[in-house]
């Protein structure tokens, strides 16, 4: 037993330098991108982009209040995969593109991207990026219900030219995941075990399917036994998650029903999500599992408060906005942006 002890603390110690390596090694490279982002940077080449950006964003949520939690996670999930470039909103006659993927079927609000896209185009044609207008989306929708700008954007974003469904489906972090791998999962994109906490607070608003955390309700160890939870739930928030998923007690894979994963608070932005973690009511696996690490656990503690996590996430937010841009004379500027230009 102990030999087996030290051949595992060994192999977490090599994932833990290849982490490092990794995150050293491109370091580098990534600061160099990100150094071309800057607030501010349409000022002169199209000083109305970000004022067009809102109208056209606030317009939307103004009538529908969920785009708020699809324009964060669209912003997420473009990020993770090679880095904040719009591929996410590229189209594929072989429907290989990321959007394709299975984490990704569900995004939406492409369209608003498009009209917002238009908009601008008609002010100063080739010159706002759809990278850019994905990340303004995200923090314009999520604004809204404050009528304020709750964190800065950077802009200075190209678009890239590749988009892959099997890379979305290798990098976007999954819900089924345990501490260590979301912490190496957000390590390879340049972000902390802080981003990580504070980013998931993301869940305070949108809704998540049954199909992605129903193995936590029934039969939870596999012996058969349907009445079998995952411990480590709320019993009571359980059974409420048990009596909206039913249908998946029979088929696991049925993804028609939705449950609110900030219960009480889906639609607003606030600190809710870390008040029902810190009470055993996070939906996912990657929700729980932060309570697994005392330091995650701690900083759970922390953001409860309203005040700290909204000057926290403005933090991380820009961070993540910083993976992997393309800037300067990388990449293009999209006419369209579920195309790139021929």
């Amino acid at each position: 037993m102990q030999g087996g002890a030290n051949n595992k603390g060994l192999v977490c110690l090599i994932a833990a330098a290849a982490v490092v390596l990794v995150f050293a090694g491109s370091s580098g490279t990534a600061a160099a991108q990100a150094a071309g982002l800057k607030k501010g940077f349409y000022k002169k080449s199209c000083p109305k982009a970000e004022e067009i950006a809102q109208r056209v964003v606030w317009n939307r949520v103004a009538g529908n209040p969920e785009l708020a939690a699809k324009f964060l996670r669209m912003f997420f999930h473009d990020c993770f995969v090679r880095g904040c470039d719009a591929s996410v909103l590229l189209d594929s006659a072989s429907n290989t593109a990321e959007k394709n993927a299975a984490p990704n079927l569900s995004l939406a609000g492409f369209e608003v991207i498009e009209e917002v896209k238009a908009a601008v185009e008609r002010e100063c044609a080739g010159v706002v990026s759809c990278a850019d207008i994905v990340a303004l989306a995200a923090r314009d929708s999520v604004s809204y219900q404050y009528r304020r700008s709750l964190w800065e954007v950077e802009t200075g974003r190209r678009d890239g030219t590749v988009s892959s469904d099997q890379e979305a489906l290798a990098d976007i972090p999954a819900p089924t995941s345990t501490f260590p791998i979301l912490l190496a999962n957000f390590s390879a994109k340049g972000l902390g075990l802080q981003d990580l906490v504070v980013l998931s607070g993301g869940h305070t608003i949108g809704i998540g399917h049954c199909n992605l955390f129903s193995s936590r309700l029934f039969n939870f160890t596999g012996k058969n036994n349907p009445s079998d939870v995952d411990p480590s739930l709320n019993p009571s928030y359980a059974r409420f998650l048990q009596g909206q998923c039913r249908r998946n007690q029979q088929d696991p894979n049925d993804n028609s029903t939705v449950v609110p994963m900030d219960p009480g608070s889906s639609v607003s932005f606030d600190s809710h999500y870390f008040v029902n973690l810190k009470a055993r009511q996070g939906m996912f696996t990657s929700d729980a599992t932060l309570l697994t690490d005392g330091r995650a656990a701690a900083l759970v503690d922390k953001l409860r408060d309203p005040g700290v996590f909204l000057d926290h996430f403005k933090n991380s937010i820009k961070r993540m906005g910083q993976i992997g841009v393309l800037t300067g004379a990388a990449g293009q500027i999209r006419k369209r942006c579920n195309a790139v230009n021929s």
